[in-house]
Order: structure tokens, then C-alpha cells, then sequence
């Protein structure tokens, strides 16, 4: 009876080592499936360049200044006023500056406007308390025939005071003397963007009770130190 099924063993076995090797065949392919492959972790995909949103822009070129264009210069401690043009100092006059008690402030601003018999009204500060306002053309008008105005109320004007000149006795503002200013005023407003004519300027002298105001298009730098 053994020799019968010795035999049926030995032909069934084949079968089952077929069936065995399957069974490890399809383990191992299953694996592989879900590991990461070899060239992706030796290749990483590169990241994506920035898109124009996220990337960083270079700098935009600023307006570069006028080499021909003007420019003041006030000295406080020579009470000089300087005009430039380009790289070259074209004018030099004379001015009243602030008082110890009330110096004029240094810094640099741009004249934006140009008044032409301008109209005085006290500030308010203690020293102007009990002064009167002045209508353009009025005498006694402390800011004279004209007015660069680049840090209100203090500003470069005409003055009623010629002897003042060349003085530290102002209360902060420059002071130039009256057919100096008008001269400088008809430059800036060339300079800055609105010239008039010998009509314009002749009348604006003649009826000295007209204030005019002209703002300029191209504001003019003034440094004072």
C-alpha cells in the first residue's frame, strides 16, 4: 500500500512547487509596486521657475534730475542766497535771515509756488499777535512785491525793510530786496514750468493791489543751511 501513494506524492509535487513559486512571484511584484523607484530619488523633478507675479523685479530707473535746471541755495550764516543753473552758481544776492530768537529753519524743500504781490496774514505765533493783516500793495506789507513759497508761512519774499538786508532780524523767513525778488520770481517760473511774458510781469508790477498766484509744474529744489 505505501509503494501506490509514494507514487501519487511524487507525481502531485511538481503541481505544488508550480503553485508555490506563483504564490513568491507575485509577493515580490507587489513590492516593487509601492517602493519609490530609483531614478525618481536620484532625478528629483526640478522646481518650477517663478512666474512674473512672484518673481523679484528689478528696480525701476528713477527720472534722473535736470543737469540744466535751477536751483537755490540760501546760507544763513553769510545771508547769502545763491542761484544755480546746472552746475554753475549764475547769481549771488544778499538776504535777511532769522533772528536768534526766531532762526530760520534749514532743510531742503522745492518752491511750488510764486506769488506776486502777496497778501500778509499774521501767523500765529506769539510774536504777531497784535500786527494787522496787509493787502497786496499796502506800504507797510512786510512780504514786499513778490514770494517764493517752499515751507508756508516762511518763505522768500520782498520786504517793506531794505535796511534789513544783509541782517539776522527776520522771523524765519528770507528776505530779498523787492526788484531782486521780482527779477528771481520771473526765473523760477520759467524754470519751473510757467514763464509769462513781459506783459504779464509788466502788469502785475503796475497794479500792485492784483495778487496773483501761479503753482509750478516743475517745482524748483532749495536747500538752506
Amino acid at each position: 500500500m505505501r509503494v501506490p501513494m509514494l507514487r501519487s506524492f511524487f507525481n502531485t509535487l511538481p503541481t505544488l512547487l508550480l503553485i508555490a513559486g506563483s504564490a513568491c512571484s507575485t509577493s515580490s511584484d507587489k513590492s516593487a509596486d509601492t517602493s519609490t523607484p530609483a531614478s525618481a530619488s536620484a532625478n528629483p523633478a526640478p522646481t518650477p521657475a517663478p512666474t512674473a507675479d512672484t518673481a523679484k523685479m528689478p528696480p525701476q530707473d528713477s527720472t534722473p534730475a535736470d543737469p540744466n535746471g535751477m536751483r537755490l541755495e540760501v546760507d544763513i550764516n553769510a545771508r547769502k542766497l545763491y542761484v544755480y543753473k546746472g552746475t554753475q552758481r549764475a547769481e549771488t544776492h544778499s538776504v535777511a535771515v532769522g533772528s536768534k530768537e526766531w532762526p530760520t529753519q534749514t532743510g531742503e524743500w522745492t518752491v511750488k509756488q510764486v506769488v506776486f504781490n502777496p497778501e500778509w496774514v499774521p501767523p500765529d505765533e506769539s510774536w504777531a499777535e497784535e500786527r494787522e493783516p496787509r493787502k497786496p500793495g499796502d506800504p507797510k506789507n512786510p512780504l514786499g512785491h513778490a514770494q517764493l513759497v517752499y515751507d508756508a508761512p516762511r518763505s522768500i519774499h520782498g520786504t517793506n525793510t531794505p535796511s534789513s538786508i544783509g541782517k539776522p532780524v527776520s522771523h524765519g523767513s528770507i528776505r530779498m530786496a523787492n526788484e531782486e525778488i521780482v527779477a528771481l520770481a520771473r526765473e523760477v517760473l520759467a524754470a519751473g514750468g510757467a514763464p509769462k511774458d513781459d506783459a504779464w510781469i509788466k502788469a502785475a508790477q503796475t497794479n500792485r493791489t492784483e495778487k496773483q498766484i501761479v503753482d509750478l509744474p516743475r517745482p524748483i529744489p532749495i536747500k538752506v543751511f
